[in-house]
């Protein structure tokens, strides 16, 4: 088995065996939707969220978009990392400067375990203007909000789990102020989680289902062979935007070099409830939880821009299929 560096052992980690009749690397979860697009007061819609392992159980950062349409986040918990309480109640983020917290939206978060706190980096609506929020977490009660981390305009800020070379570090994809039809995946570092520079780019677009865009998606996992990013990619089709999520391998010590990277996806809308939706055909990957021990990987994704959904694979059917199919 491929060793994982930088990981934990998750004896509960939600699982479920491959159908024998599936030829996929990934296969969905039979209870998928896992948390539907009412599971909250109010809500329209529950997807693109981040969870993590939390006092042996679980923790999460839900996106929710309310029947106003209006895109916050909101604290959960789990005890199996199937069945959820999610809180009504936005998060409440505490912050020094006035004109950091009072930002307009949050969207698309992502949560990362980072030395001893939890930190979660999301879309942050900088006078309607999207960049990336940093905030920390030790309980997922109270939450601390840190400066954004870039100019807008930016999206999918993900932070790797530790230090590289003295500095923490971040993926990003530079934006626009729409929906995008462009992007690709950049690497920066900091000193501080504040101030963030020697920007490198990592992945540019391709052909076909990653054409048009791609982002970070889940936190990349640490192997012995070296970064384990799953990323989405997107496509533009006659019937607009179709969002599929593929993997690559980035160096331990300087990950804007791509060791490997899938040409074709891991995942793409297959199931109705990622064809139908709010935004259909949408596959978009925010969580890849592994056993350190076993192999065995939960990753969680956005259905159709409506729902939470899950699916599985183990790390060593994964890399395999990267290095067998890559670019």
């Amino acid at each position: 088995m491929i060793r994982i560096i930088h990981g934990e052992s998750i004896p509960n980690l939600p699982w479920e065996e491959k159908p024998v009749d599936c030829r996929d690397v990934i296969w969905r979860s039979k209870n998928n939707p896992i948390i539907t697009r009412d599971a909250i007061e109010d809500s329209n819609s529950i997807f693109n969220s981040a969870v993590v392992p939390y006092n042996g159980e679980f923790a999460g950062v839900f996106r929710s978009d309310d029947t106003t349409r209006r895109q916050s986040l909101h604290a959960g918990n789990s005890k199996d990392g199937i069945h959820w309480d999610i809180n009504d109640e936005k998060i409440a983020f505490q912050c020094n400067d006035d004109e950091v917290g009072s930002f307009t939206f949050g969207y698309d978060p992502r949560v990362c375990k980072l030395e001893d706190a939890y930190y979660v980096t999301w879309c942050n609506g900088y006078h309607w203007r999207p960049t990336i929020g940093i905030a920390y977490t030790k309980d997922f009660h109270a939450f601390h909000q840190l400066e954004n981390a870039f100019l807008p305009y930016n999206r999918n800020g993900v932070l790797f789990p530790r230090k590289i070379n003295g500095n923490y570090a971040m993926l990003s994809r530079p934006s626009d102020n729409g929906h995008t039809p462009f992007g690709d995946i950049y690497y920066s570092e900091s000193p501080d989680l504040v101030y963030w520079g020697r920007h490198r780019l990592v992945m540019e677009t391709t052909e076909g289902w990653q054409g048009t865009k791609i982002g970070g998606g889940p936190t990349p996992i640490e192997t012995e062979e070296g970064w384990l990013l799953i990323y989405h990619g997107v496509l533009t089709s006659c019937n607009g935007f179709v969002y599929s999520a593929g993997a690559a391998l980035l160096d331990r010590d300087q990950p804007w070099k791509v060791i490997y990277r899938t040409k074709p996806y891991i995942m793409a809308p297959r199931e109705i409830y990622e064809i139908a939706g709010d935004v259909p055909n949408v596959v978009f990957p925010c969580t890849a939880l592994c056993d350190a021990d076993t192999g065995r990987m939960a990753i969680y994704y956005g259905a159709a821009d409506t729902s939470v959904c899950l699916a599985y694979t183990t790390i060593d059917d994964l890399m395999a299929f990267m290095k067998k199919h890559s670019c």
